[in-house]
């Protein structure tokens, strides 16, 4: 019995030392993949989850202490289709991106800092095809050879993006608004809001007198 107790122990030990063994070269892992996009980016304390995919690094611009949890899909397209265009994204100070958070630009989109983004949230300045005004797109035009179209998108300081929420702009998002989980943005938020549904309308808003979110 003795025995068995002893070799469950030393079992225990060496596991506990492995386990330790291997938190440690994560960190260290990640300590260089941090390091290492931060001189990419040029964009200090910044951290990339693992997974994390970045495209057109030089159309972007990053502020101080941006934090991503993994698996970023974040591209600046500069060319589709034989089009040609002049993306800029600009991120700012202490923005959260959780998990599977895809952003893309052709055009502009800004985030402003302290914004935080829910898991698997799609952010674009672009569709793939026209659908009003003139030269819409054809049904029997392949999407992905579609010409891109759309506006940009400007989200501003202390928003709360809930998960899986999509945003297509042309879009404005005040300061201080929160978009409600699974949300669909199509119009602009005013600052200081809370929406939610697809698509997405007014909720409450912040009364200052009463320090209070009100139903609208």
């Amino acid at each position: 019995m003795n025995r068995l107790a002893s070799a469950i122990s030393n079992a225990y030990s060496s596991d506990s030392k492995l386990r330790a063994t291997w938190l440690l070269a994560c960190r260290a892992a990640s300590k260089v993949r941090d390091w290492t996009w931060s001189e990419i980016l040029d964009a200090p304390k910044i951290h990339i989850g693992a997974g994390s995919v970045i495209r057109g690094s030089k159309y972007m611009s990053f502020g101080k202490g941006v934090f991503v949890h993994g698996h970023l899909w974040l591209e600046a397209v500069s060319s589709y289709a034989g089009d040609r265009y002049t993306p800029k994204i600009e991120i700012g100070d202490f923005v959260s991106l959780s998990s599977g958070v895809h952003i893309s630009s052709i055009e502009h989109i800004v985030i402003r800092k302290n914004t935080l983004v829910g898991s698997g949230v799609y952010i674009s300045d672009h569709n793939h095809g026209a659908y009003k005004g003139a030269n819409q797109s054809r049904p029997d035009e392949p999407p992905s050879r579609r010409h891109l179209d759309g506006g940009p998108v400007f989200i501003g300081e202390n928003v709360w993006v809930g998960d899986n929420v999509v945003i297509v702009g042309p879009v404005t998002i005040g300061d201080g608004a929160v978009i409600g989980a699974n949300s669909v943005i199509k119009t602009d938020v005013l600052s200081e809001t809370i929406v939610a549904g697809i698509p997405a309308v007014p909720i409450k808003r912040f009364n200052h007198l009463l320090n209070s979110w009100e139903r609208v």
